[in-house]
């Protein structure tokens, strides 16, 4: 399915709203001005298999770019517009992108890329002028609204977050496909029938739309003929109001959102009707056991919950019930079969510790420009093993539970110490208002465990809250893993999707 498909039946319905500014895209000018970008990008020379990036903020035209590029058997990369303008032209430089396109609320960063990504061939800009682009709105005013008689299935490239190094093309093949045959792509295919999206379904993105899951997921709902409801940047008290505007059914979040509505005040939760919401899902990073039973006593059983990656590599899923059962698990597989090893590349036994692979008919993804890591997230003997470098442990049952990233855990004294779980059992801490932990050198142990605090506002940071966060600590995970340091900070570095970048938190101390 495509938004085309649509049309027909609702062709002025709101295939895309914007929380704040109410601005709105129904599904006829979704598809004339989806139809009317590819024709330009297809004169513009623009052939299957190559690139076009997009640097934008959270705006409906995004998805015009992006159905363009799908239906045009193009490469879509949408590209994190808070990296500073050297880190936007590798990625742009790295993919090859042909095209680029940007939002002129980024006019300062887009500018500068001009001459840093000179292999560009066509720059267009929408909502007013940048200078070194064309008029996006002219192009397509001059462009034929009639479909390109050819009409391959294009896909996403996007990038890696960059949490622990540079950021990573992840190149998903083609499919030998025109863009209306069914089934569509994996996600429509896996997550429509999964989640019960249908045309009835309103469906909220709060997070930037340059990421995967969210950049999906709205493509999820085009597809299937819902209404997206896209909010311009989170802000938890505005998403329990949005939710009872547009009376949302569908929604999908990371942790720290999760955690950030949970300490609003409890006269401000209960001032919103979320009673509408049908399926909350949350991805992206580990949700810690306290914050979701938290979320589900408020919300109700609608909590659902999926273990994947950009590199599509595998997927778990958990609903509510199962976690309740479950409690801490991602799930069971859904997507490729689980396959836990360890260092030697031997699987391992049910609850024994180790890299997370998951097994295909056949290699899932590369990264582009980058043999050497493709090759590093191959299993040693089995080539269709693919990892994205998490650790954890498959139970008895079948479900997958998350330790931490590979290149997170603190070795002290020669033992494995894994930051979330200590992250974890701080997160609802009411003087904590963002948490990370990371080792640090030691000459006797050779890592020791650092926590780095955020604390709420209004609270005195200082040895007194350090002991009393270690005192907290010790009630509730083992001695060895209690933070021997205990430091402050105003901010930690996250990216927008609410992951921890901790390359740079380390390089503070290091």
């Amino acid at each position: 399915m495509y938004p085309g498909a649509h049309v027909d039946r609702f062709p002025d319905k709101v295939a895309i709203v914007m929380a704040e500014s109410g601005a709105t895209l129904t599904y006829r000018q979704l598809e004339e001005n989806s139809i009317r970008l590819a024709r330009h990008l297809h004169d513009a020379g623009l052939r299957r298999g190559d690139h076009v990036a997009l640097l934008s903020v959270n705006d409906p035209k995004v998805y015009e770019v992006y159905w363009a590029a799908l239906r045009s058997g193009l490469y879509i990369t949408a590209v994190n517009w808070h990296l500073t303008p050297a880190e936007i032209s590798y990625i742009v430089d790295d993919c090859g992108a042909r095209a680029l396109i940007v939002s002129a609320a980024l006019a300062a960063t887009a500018e500068q890329l001009t001459a840093q990504t000179p292999q560009v061939q066509t720059r267009l800009a929408f909502d007013g002028p940048v200078e070194g682009y064309s008029s996006y709105e002219q192009a397509l005013a001059a462009a034929s609204p009639e479909p390109l008689a050819d009409q391959p299935r294009g896909a996403d490239m996007l990038y890696s977050s960059g949490t622990t190094g540079r950021p990573k093309g992840i190149k998903l093949p083609l499919a030998d496909r025109q863009v209306g045959d069914p089934p569509g792509d994996t996600y429509t295919a896996i997550f429509g029938p999964l989640y019960a999206f249908e045309p009835h379904s309103v469906y909220l993105s709060p997070a930037p739309l340059y990421h995967a899951a969210p950049l999906r997921f709205g493509g999820v709902v085009n597809a299937l003929g819902g209404t997206l409801v896209v909010m311009e940047k989170f802000d938890a008290e505005l998403a329990l109001a949005t939710i009872e505007r547009h009376r949302v059914t569908h929604s999908q979040w990371v942790p720290t959102m999760f955690v950030r509505m949970l300490k609003l005040d409890e006269s401000v939760r209960a001032r919103y009707d979320v009673s509408s919401m049908q399926a909350a899902v949350h991805a992206a990073a580990p949700c810690p056991v306290e914050v979701k039973q938290a979320m589900i006593d408020w919300w109700g059983p609608v909590l659902h919950e999926y273990y994947a990656s950009t590199e599509a590599n595998g997927a778990t899923f958990i609903n509510s019930e199962q976690w309740l059962r479950k409690p801490g698990s991602v799930g069971t597989a859904g997507l490729g079969v689980i396959r836990v090893c360890g260092p030697d590349g031997a699987e391992l036994a049910s609850g024994e510790i180790g890299t997370i692979y998951f097994e295909r008919e056949e290699l899932p993804f590369d990264y582009h420009n980058d043999p050497a890591k493709t090759a590093e997230a191959i299993h040693p003997t089995h080539p269709t093993w693919t990892t994205t470098g998490d650790i954890g442990y498959v139970d008895e049952d079948g479900y997958l539970f998350l330790t931490d990233r590979k290149a997170f855990t603190i070795i002290s004294g020669g033992v494995n110490i894994y930051p979330q779980e200590i992250e974890n059992a701080l997160a609802l801490h009411p003087k904590v208002f963002d948490v990370a932990v990371i080792g640090v050198p030691d000459e006797e142990m050779g890592e020791s465990v650092m926590a780095v605090v955020q604390p709420e506002a209004g609270v005195t940071a200082g040895p007194a809250l350090a002991e009393e966060l270690r005192e907290f600590l010790r009630e509730r995970i083992g001695a060895f893993k209690v933070p021997r340091t205990v430091d402050f900070s105003d901010d930690l570095p996250r990216t927008p999707t609410g992951k921890l970048v901790k390359g740079k938190l380390r390089a503070r101390y290091l």
